[in-house]
């Protein structure tokens, strides 16, 4: 569901700055402990002093300040100890087609309760705005699209279809699983098998179901498994 956004993250390190054009929501990704590879976050296999003079950092000086010259070790370096830059239009255009992302997947998968009936957009964007919710440019939209539909349950009544997925994940990515997949939905049943690996019942919007499949299987690199229980 997300939209591909370049930006540019930057690090000064030893006195001088150094940066690499990026996919910012991957990038975020990387920033917040989600395991993404870096060869799909980095544009441009190329460190720079300064990307719009076309200043390339020398090697010397990656080797001297980051122990290595290969580009993406350092790239993933300035992601996580660095910042994220996007310029004020990137970030209109970022926020503005997040929270039309937010919208649709609302307008297509909750109904009023009381009359059985979708919400109409524009009731959905007005309610948004009454319960205060602000749109991340940078993070991703899945987690975005579950803070929303809480905030909005306080203003407006909705009733989303719901799924319930079990997931198993293996030991040496647990951690950062829980912590990614907690935030994606609500966590029914939870426990740890002998050998460290985790099992879980989550339970989440039914249009989510197939990003939930995409992060475990990003999150484990293949090795996660995700099974639909139930629905309804």
């Amino acid at each position: 569901m997300s939209q591909r956004k370049l930006g540019i993250a930057r690090l000064t390190k030893g006195g001088k700055r150094f940066e690499i054009v990026v996919d910012v929501e991957k990038a975020w990704q990387i920033k917040n402990g989600i395991n993404v590879n870096i060869r799909d976050v980095v544009e441009s296999p190329h460190v720079y002093y300064d990307i719009r003079k076309g200043l390339k950092a020398s090697p010397d000086d990656l080797t001297k300040l980051f122990n290595t010259d290969d580009v993406y070790r350092v790239a993933e370096v300035i992601i996580k100890q660095g910042e994220l830059q996007l310029t004020a239009e990137q970030r209109r255009e970022l926020i503005e087609a997040k929270k039309r992302q937010i919208i649709d997947f609302i307008a297509r998968n909750a109904i009023d309760p009381r009359t059985g009936l979708p919400h109409p957009p524009r009731r959905i964007e007005l309610a948004l705005e009454e319960a205060g919710v602000s749109v991340d440019p940078l993070k991703p939209v899945e987690i975005q699209i579950q803070e929303a539909i809480k905030a909005l349950s306080k203003v407006l009544p909705l009733k989303i279809a719901r799924a319930l997925v079990e997931v198993r994940i293996p030991a040496q990515y647990s951690g950062k699983a829980y912590a990614t997949l907690a935030k994606a939905g609500k966590i029914a049943k939870s426990h740890y098998q002998n050998d460290g690996s985790w099992i879980a019942e989550l339970e989440v919007p039914a249009g989510l179901v197939e990003s939930i499949m995409q992060q475990v299987n990003s999150l484990t690199k293949g090795q996660g498994e995700v099974k639909v229980i139930s629905t309804g």
